[in-house]
């Protein structure tokens, strides 16, 4: 049983409170998963890609991480730290050249997600609380997703929270269990995916951005987990300009979403949407099985 939440705003005036509102979504749902917890924001565009990092050791390895890392990129490069993580931006071109450095430079640095506007928070605890840490409270953008999460198969790490990133600006939340994980690792791997952990979660984002490296975009690629994916799940998936939900066959899994002229939200149960400008009137469901969602910018 974990807690998901995802809200894509179609209103521009709503992006100043993009960060507030999905914070108290997922604080709604904090019972579902005691575990840890995560957001991932998506802000505006900028001539500079970013890169999120965590370390548990933070004062020790994000200082003078800026200067070492433009010397090894031969580019500028600049850290906001944020407790324990902090967001490394740099010009686009040279994104893949500074993950690799970062690695290079700090080994126990990881990397939570990249992109040119995602930025992904998650630790372990309750979302009250990494959402104080991290101040999502403040952040704008145009679309976020979160997780609140129980584990059940893999252990409470960092690493192991979601959501899980595995291609530029994506990301995916899960409530449920794959039972062809492993298999599907294997596949990936086979075809030049890398993975962090041994969660499940961590395959099915692997897996969205493998059908989307094949050019299928976001509806498509979330149309192939009903058929390559074993199990029960729920994913809410974000991408650059996307946000997309599916559940599988059976549908076990609670789920409830809302539309209105201004934004559309997914909720593991109404009581995250009900803080919402306009519920009241807004467009109220229970998404289908075997039935693809998703809206673009």
């Amino acid at each position: 049983m974990c807690g998901i939440v995802g809200l894509f705003l179609k209103d521009k005036s709503l992006e100043p409170q993009l960060g507030a509102m999905l914070s108290e979504m997922l604080i709604s749902l904090s019972d579902r998963g005691p575990d840890s917890a995560g957001i991932a924001i998506y802000g505006a565009s900028s001539n500079e890609a970013k890169i999120t990092i965590q370390s548990a050791k933070p004062e020790r390895d994000f200082r003078g991480l800026d200067t070492d890392l433009a010397k090894a990129i031969g580019a500028p490069v600049s850290l906001a730290a944020k407790s324990t993580h902090a967001v490394v931006r740099t010009t686009p071109a040279k994104i893949d050249e500074a993950r690799e450095a970062i690695q290079a430079l700090r080994p126990d640095i990881r990397i939570m997600g990249a992109g040119d506007v995602v930025e992904i928070y998650k630790e372990v605890g309750l979302p009250e609380a990494v959402v104080d840490r991290f101040g999502v409270r403040e952040m704008t953008g145009t679309h976020g997703i979160g997780h609140t999460r129980m584990a059940t198969e893999s252990a409470v790490t960092t690493m192991g929270a979601h959501p899980f990133s595995t291609g530029a600006d994506q990301c995916l939340v899960h409530n449920g269990s794959l039972s062809n994980h492993n298999n599907v690792r294997r596949e990936l791997i086979r075809e030049g995916m890398t993975f962090e952990t041994e969660n499940d979660t961590e395959v099915a984002a692997a897996y969205l951005s493998s059908q989307m490296a094949h050019g299928k975009n976001l509806g498509e690629a979330l149309e192939g987990t009903l058929s390559d994916l074993d199990g029960f799940f729920t994913f809410v998936v974000g991408t650059k300009n996307g946000f997309g939900v599916v559940r599988d066959p059976i549908a076990c899994k609670p789920a409830v979403m809302a539309e209105t002229d201004q934004y559309v939200a997914f909720g593991s149960e109404y009581r995250a949407l009900t803080k919402l400008p306009g519920i009241d009137n807004a467009k109220v469901w229970e998404p289908e099985p075997a039935t693809v969602y998703f809206w673009e910018h």
